[in-house]
């Protein structure tokens, strides 16, 4: 049987699901007896949940006046805001279905003008791909798993996980939620030298039970997407590469996307861009966009794949 948190939130969603439920339809969506369903209704009711509860033919639950909850208090900009936000997360691979269950929840709970408004906005409105930047499939995103993190996050408490296929459990202090590039990252103080580290969360797999709480000490400066920027520069993509630029390094800034990398300067006229990603593909394109001379000798695959695109490149041009 479920813990009765997620039953109740469980029984809210049937409740608001449709306008009326018999008692033995929620006892067997529910898996629960009649005593567990009364008593869970109480508590609903306790929380300030309209619960309302009629005998005889056609009777049943209903949640609120007429089987609604009373109208959600928000303006017409929040409501159109959070329509936005809802129809933009209903594009993130995993988040689809948890979206529209969200936005049809949302548009029953405001009153019918901005009922009008939300709808409105979300059947005119489409969301273009937002990963255009790599040929690699976007992660899916697992909303129990950051919730999960945030809970850890809030409380306070540290986290166990394998990482990236690794078998060795990892031991971390988790600080921070960091969402960039389609992809969502942990700042945490791993155990046991307590250092900083960046985390993806498609990568780990957390581990039960966690582990102890611990007292705050937050990263210097309190700027935690710059750190998982500088990171996953270095460490944090399938692919990684320290490419020489003939051009010192406010030049190659002026024309780089932060996202790409981050820069060294190696003497007036020469800098060392550090970037990777997903894919060599991508890699190859980032660089090339550049339009300053670069060398490379490592990785090895991206100096093949480089060699590959110049061959390609040169005969698509014609002879002179």
């Amino acid at each position: 049987m479920r813990d009765t948190s997620s039953r109740l939130l469980l029984l809210l969603g049937y409740l608001q699901s449709q306008p009326v439920w018999s008692g033995a339809d929620l006892v067997a969506q529910l898996g629960v007896t009649d005593r567990t369903l009364r008593k869970d209704v109480e508590r609903l009711r306790s929380l300030g949940y309209p619960v309302d509860a009629t005998r005889g033919p056609g009777g049943g639950y209903r949640l609120g006046r007429h089987g609604q909850l009373p109208p959600l208090l928000l303006s017409d900009d929040e409501a159109v805001a959070v329509a936005i936000g809802l129809g933009s997360a209903g594009t993130a691979p995993g988040l689809a279905e948890a979206s529209a269950s969200a936005m049809a929840k949302l548009e029953r709970t405001l009153p019918d003008r901005l009922q009008r408004r939300v709808r409105a906005i979300h059947n005119s409105t489409d969301v273009g791909p937002a990963n255009t930047g790599t040929n690699e499939p976007e992660a899916p995103v697992d909303p129990d798993l950051l919730a999960r993190l945030a809970a850890a996050i809030s409380g306070r408490e540290g986290v166990r996980f394998t990482y990236d296929g690794g078998e060795r459990p990892v031991t971390a202090d988790p600080y921070r939620l960091v969402s960039w590039q389609q992809r969502w990252y942990l700042v945490a103080r791993q155990h046991p030298d307590r250092e900083w580290r960046v985390f993806r969360a498609d990568w780990m797999h957390l581990r039960f039970p966690g582990a102890a709480r611990f007292t705050p000490a937050p990263l210097d400066g309190g700027d935690y997407a710059a750190f998982v920027l500088r990171e996953v520069a270095a460490t944090g993509w399938k692919f990684h590469a320290r490419i020489l630029v003939d051009a010192p390094a406010q030049q190659v800034l002026d024309r780089i996307n932060p996202a790409v990398g981050v820069v060294e300067t190696v003497d007036d006229g020469h800098s060392v861009l550090v970037t990777g990603a997903d894919s060599l593909e991508t890699v190859a394109v980032w660089i090339g966009m550049l339009g300053i001379d670069f060398h490379v000798t490592e990785p090895p695959d991206l100096v093949e794949h480089l060699r590959v695109l110049a061959r390609r490149y040169q005969q698509s041009v014609p002879a002179s």
